[in-house]
């Protein structure tokens, strides 16, 4: 049985957790917020000097190199906006898996105390319902760890295809903006 004071510190440790996550989650906006306004002044600042640039062509052969030579810096400001973005959601998400896993680690430790509690005053002849409560909570917890496993993985190999993705869409910008 669960006393007071384990409940107490129970609940205390989850509206610590809480917090916790909220302050993470409230970082995260504010790095978004960040981004999307250093991106807002800066493409201002570049529309504007866009504008003076097309302002000063004297021709439609100057007007076609002007236009091609925006388009790589503009595909590689997006390509940068684009891997700022992600990083600053995958950090946090990272943060709420970690903490999801911790309350998941002490939830089944806690869990495990209570079975081993049950078994030291079970009556005689109900050791095997203890070992198979015990077996099962080991199964469960070896299914909850392979699937975080495979989370993991899952998400290493989406991290390493956006990589790509954004990698190649670069390199294939390069060769267009060239041609022009």
């Amino acid at each position: 049985m669960l006393t007071a004071e384990q409940l107490l510190a129970a609940q205390k440790a989850n509206i610590e957790t809480l917090f916790g996550l909220t302050q993470t989650a409230f970082e995260g906006v504010e790095k978004l917020v960040e981004l999307n306004v250093q991106a807002t002044k800066a493409a201002l600042a570049e529309s504007a000097n866009n504008a003076q640039a097309m302002m000063s062509v004297k021709d439609a052969q100057e007007l076609l190199t002007l236009q091609a030579s925006l388009m790589q810096p503009l595909a590689e400001k997006a390509a940068a906006y684009s891997r700022q973005l992600y990083e600053i959601a995958a950090g946090t998400g990272t943060e709420f898996a970690k903490a999801a896993e911790d309350q998941a680690a002490e939830a089944q430790q806690k869990f495990m105390s209570v079975v081993d509690n049950v078994a030291k005053n079970a009556p005689a002849g109900s050791e095997a319902a203890v070992a198979v409560m015990k077996n099962a909570v080991s199964a469960a917890t070896n299914a909850m760890e392979s699937v975080q496993k495979a989370v993991k993985q899952a998400s290493d190999i989406a991290e390493t295809n956006f990589k790509a993705v954004a990698s190649n869409a670069m390199a294939a910008t390069k060769p267009a903006a060239k041609k022009r």
